[in-house]
């Protein structure tokens, strides 16, 4: 079969499921595993492009109803294209029953109830884990975030999503920042905040080249005590933005990174 996938977490699911074979394409966000990389993209998720879709000649695509522009499912619904909805994974009961539906259908259910059962013991880990580490102060955290479809950066955290839950089974607690959506940060707005530590997501880092340009050139952060005391630490996007089967792993790797004396181990 070959397979279009619009979806980052789903590309993940799908490799977990032993399903990365049948991948023919995905979008520009979808970063994992490093397998995910090689294949052909069709744009980001919000900004497809129809015409790369059809080009792939899938006999199925999927996505998580997400994606966009408003043209492209009319568009490849016309031509003929098989095209299967999933739910999306902003909690970890909605990534478990995802694994499961995914599982039931692409007839993979023992390896989806493996990942579930995995990840259940994972995620049982790093709260015990957690519990044991007996914080006195617990940092102030914020995630900033490089969005390459718009090319500005932005505070991804603060909302209540994923990242912010992840946080917190961490043993962080989330920065308060005034704004809504994905707009370019406000230098005031960030150092109103000041955070003890941010998160900067893995392209936006990367982007700088160094800790010390992230510091100086993203607005408001060397206004803070994390840009202060250089405790910028990065993290994949992908491990911030949903649930999925390394969600307890990625919490105890985010544990050793906001309590780097604690010596969390996984």
């Amino acid at each position: 079969m070959r397979i279009v996938c619009l979806s980052k977490h789903l590309t993940e699911m799908m490799f977990a499921l032993g399903k990365g074979p049948d991948l023919v394409a995905c979008d520009l966000s979808s970063t994992y595993p490093d397998s995910a990389k090689l294949l052909p993209t069709v744009g980001y998720h919000r900004a497809l492009s129809p015409e790369s879709i059809i080009a792939m000649e899938p006999d199925l695509v999927i996505h998580s109803n997400d994606i966009g522009p408003a043209n492209v499912l009319p568009q490849i619904t016309k031509v003929g294209l098989k095209i299967k909805a999933f739910g999306p994974a902003n909690t970890i009961e909605n990534a478990e029953k995802l694994l499961k539906e995914l599982g039931a259908y692409f007839h993979a259910e023992k390896k989806a109830d493996s990942i579930v059962s995995k990840m259940d013991a994972d995620i049982a880990l790093a709260t015990a884990k957690l519990k044991k580490l007996n914080i006195t102060d617990t940092p102030t955290v914020m995630i900033i975030h490089f969005g390459r479809a718009n090319n500005i950066y932005f505070v991804m955290s603060g909302r209540g999503r994923v990242g912010d839950q992840l946080i917190k089974m961490a043993g962080g607690k989330v920065a308060h920042y005034d704004a809504k959506g994905a707009h370019q940060i406000s230098a005031e707005a960030v150092a109103e905040a000041n955070p003890d530590i941010i998160i900067a997501t893995d392209f936006g880092y990367d982007k700088m080249g160094s800790m010390e340009n992230f510091i100086s050139n993203v607005p408001g952060v060397s206004l803070t005590n994390a840009g202060k005391n250089k405790r910028i630490v990065r993290f994949e996007e992908h491990d911030l933005v949903y649930f999925g089967p390394r969600t307890g792993e990625n919490a105890i790797k985010l544990m050793n990174l906001l309590h780097p004396t604690a010596h969390v181990t996984p």
